[in-house]
């Protein structure tokens, strides 16, 4: 649940620039790749709110020289293995319609396209992972307040048709309808934004406390409940 990897936007520049040049070289430049940044790599190109990631979730579509050059980027530069990585295929928040609602970022060495997901479609995602020891509900809110600011507000209702586009008839969690609901009716994003943020690291400190004394306890259908458990000891606590 911890990384010791951080990238800012700049960070990721760097790294697909590097990668962009390691794939030309394995492949003779007779192959391309794109690759779909999601999460918090999305999140840190497209907005100011939030200038680091520790994930760099994305889609990849390319030929197998590409784990390659991935592997060689760690190599060099002492990332973590899987420091680039597409297993957020395996997560709720994963959809075969993200291709089409991706936009074109940089391409790196005319080979190695790297493409985003903004707007509601990432509001979408998160909501749809709706984690609450992560920056889901909180780059939500920072989302919302970004194109606020820009006067461009992003609607409750093209936040729905995004999911539908995304998910089909799949439904958003419970937890995260109530949030968005909740959300729109408060309107103060940058407050909104502060707090979550805080509850967020809170819980994910939680989280870590509670596996250092029952390792192998936690897993995604109880992670939410031991997650309130823990912030009701900690207040009667206080």
């Amino acid at each position: 649940m911890s990384t010791d990897f951080s990238f800012s936007r700049k960070d990721l520049d760097m790294y697909f620039k590097e990668l962009g040049k390691e794939f030309r070289k394995l492949t003779k430049g007779r192959s391309h790749a794109e690759i779909i940044l999601v999460g918090g790599a999305s999140i840190a190109i497209n907005y100011d709110f939030r200038d680091m990631t520790t994930d760099v979730d994305a889609l990849i579509e390319s030929d197998s020289c590409m784990k390659d050059a991935i592997n060689k980027i760690r190599d060099n530069y002492g990332l973590s293995n899987g420091w680039l990585n597409d297993a957020f295929k395996n997560t709720a928040s994963y959809s075969k319609k993200l291709r089409g609602v991706s936009k074109h970022y940089k391409t790196f060495s005319n080979v190695v396209h790297i493409m985003t997901i903004s707007s509601e479609y990432l509001i979408a995602m998160k909501a749809m992972s709706g984690r609450l020891y992560k920056f889901d509900m909180s780059d939500i809110v920072g989302v919302l307040s970004a194109h606020k600011n820009q006067g461009i507000p992003i609607s409750r209702d093209s936040i729905n048709n995004a999911v539908v586009e995304l998910y089909g008839c799949k439904e958003l969690p419970e937890s995260s309808v109530k949030f968005l609901d909740d959300v729109f009716t408060h309107g103060d994003y940058g407050c909104l934004y502060d707090e979550l943020r805080e509850k967020e690291k809170e819980n994910k400190e939680l989280l870590l406390d509670f596996e250092q004394d029952y390792p192998k306890v936690l897993n995604k259908n109880n992670i939410n409940a031991i997650i309130e458990q823990a912030r009701r000891k900690k207040e009667s606590n206080e």
